[in-house]
């Protein structure tokens, strides 16, 4: 008789989850941080706050950020006026474009990673969706998985309203899944679009205007499996440990609410500090099993939830300001993405690396690590170990 313990161990891979695939898209319509005060304030009706207006490019322009895609579109925004209001039932309208958009969107960063994997949708055993835009029920999942016609028996995970650090939570469960189930090829998608929380400005509730100077649209794609096969899937970064994290008298730091008006978005207290005076200990507990205590000698991908983290992040440890390059150029040609933003920080590292010259995905460098950062306040820390190619 076989045993159960033999069942198991056939069930399990060898190896650790490795990335073996990335893509990005975004929706067509572009918008320049420059000029976006005076098109946010003219398309809400706004213009006679001259001072709030005034506030509000100085946020921009501090932001770090050129450009940003978003799926609203000045047509869209003049057919849907109450989009527009600070505080006006919108929530069917919002979800009636989320319902459609954020899978839809999901499918072209998908498509993208299965055509640099190469091997047949077929293939895809797991999918795990996460958005933090619109909830609907059969989920962005189901419509992923006719969109791209993948196996009805497909093994599907959607994660709702999670946030910005569900990019790193996505791969943290990927990874158990590919690690626990021999042969497993694992479709992680994080799809956002900004229409859920946009909203004309407050003269009272300053951290609503936050969220119009950071947010943008855009979806992320990763393939993870493990024991990659060879001459046939090209490995990028293993996937060495995966943590979570509640940063200590944080509560309430980050919040979204879903109500008639929307999603409303609120920062209640100094995000960048916490993070920034806690994120030594996630590093420590992460790498102390490899013995690593130089966080300069490591690669960098950071959620880029607004230019203050990274700012302080890079003061507490005293990084090297090349550390976070991928970070900052991700926050500046797309804004702040939320779940799929640190996914697009991992793609843009794995491209600056193959153009600098190196042989690996991570700045010539063994080991890296990806942090998540968002509501909770709640932290992701997955420890990295370049591929060679």
């Amino acid at each position: 008789m076989v045993t159960v313990d033999e069942v198991r161990r056939a069930q399990r891979a060898e190896g650790p989850a490795t990335i073996l695939a990335i893509g990005t898209s975004t929706p067509p319509n572009c918008v320049e941080q420059r000029t976006y005060p005076d098109y946010y304030f003219r398309i809400t009706n706004s213009e006679r706050k001259i001072e709030l207006k005034e506030k509000f490019k100085r946020m921009c322009e501090k932001s770090m950020i050129k450009r940003r895609y978003m799926h609203l579109t000045e047509e869209i925004l003049k057919e849907n006026p109450n989009i527009c209001a600070y505080m006006a039932p919108s929530l069917d309208a919002r979800q009636d474009m989320a319902v459609v958009e954020v899978p839809k969107l999901g499918k072209e960063a998908a498509q993208k990673a299965i055509n640099e994997w190469g091997q047949p949708k077929s293939n895809i055993t797991h999918l795990v969706f996460c958005t933090t835009s619109g909830v609907d029920m059969p989920g962005a999942d189901y419509q992923l998985t006719k969109l791209l016609g993948l196996q009805p028996s497909i093994k599907r995970l959607m994660m709702y309203q999670l946030g910005c650090y569900a990019g790193g939570t996505a791969l943290r469960l990927a990874k158990d899944l590919a690690e626990n189930n021999k042969g497993a090829r694992v479709l992680v998608v994080c799809s956002e679009i900004a229409a859920v929380t946009f909203r004309g400005p407050s003269d009272s509730h300053f951290d609503s205007l936050v969220g119009q100077a950071l947010f943008g649209d855009g979806a992320a794609a990763i393939i993870i499996g493990a024991d990659p096969v060879p001459r046939v899937e090209r490995p990028l970064f293993d996937l060495v440990s995966a943590a979570q994290t509640i940063l200590p008298d944080s509560n309430g730091a980050i919040e979204g609410h879903i109500r008639e008006v929307g999603s409303t978005f609120h920062l209640l207290k100094n995000v960048p500090g916490l993070i920034a005076k806690n994120i030594e200990k996630c590093l420590e507990e992460a790498f102390k099993p490899i013995g690593i205590s130089d966080w300069s000698s490591i690669f960098w991908i950071a959620h880029p939830g607004g230019r203050a983290i990274l700012d302080q992040v890079e003061a507490k440890l005293a990084l090297k300001p090349e550390k976070l390059r991928a970070s900052r150029h991700v926050l500046s040609e797309y804004g702040n993405m939320s779940s799929a933003c640190v996914l697009f920080v991992l793609d843009e590292m794995r491209k600056a690396s193959v153009k600098g010259g190196f042989n690996t995905t991570g700045e010539g460098l063994d080991w890296g690590v990806l942090f998540g950062f968002g509501p909770g306040l709640t932290v992701e820390t997955v420890v990295l170990r370049s591929v060679t190619i």
